[in-house]
């Protein structure tokens, strides 16, 4: 199995967003992330925070992370309602990347 942030450091900030969108960001990911921002803005060339160098580096318009929580709520009930349990808040993101991200 390939990593699937190999060369793609980017990709992990990318989906942290996402999780953080639809409220499963965890709280020891998301300190870990902080703690990394000097290095992020360095790679990346960027100012500020991890949440607002994924935000400028996507040109995401304001309200994005609504948007996303919007997607994530409506297809949640979809999910529920066909599969009887709730969806993977992991694959939701990875899907999600995929599909409106191509990378």
């Amino acid at each position: 199995m390939s990593d699937r942030y190999a060369g793609k450091p980017f990709l992990r900030l990318l989906e942290s967003y996402i999780l953080d969108a639809i409220g499963h960001l965890d709280p020891a990911a998301d300190a870990s992330l902080r703690a990394m921002e000097p290095q992020y803005r360095e790679m990346f060339g960027a100012t500020g925070s991890w949440r607002e160098i994924v935000v400028g580096r996507m040109q995401f318009p304001q309200g994005m992370q609504g948007a996303v929580r919007e997607v994530w709520q409506a297809g949640r009930v979809r999910f529920q309602a066909a599969n009887g349990r709730e969806p993977d808040p992991m694959e939701f993101t990875r899907v999600f990347v995929d599909t409106k991200f191509p990378h």
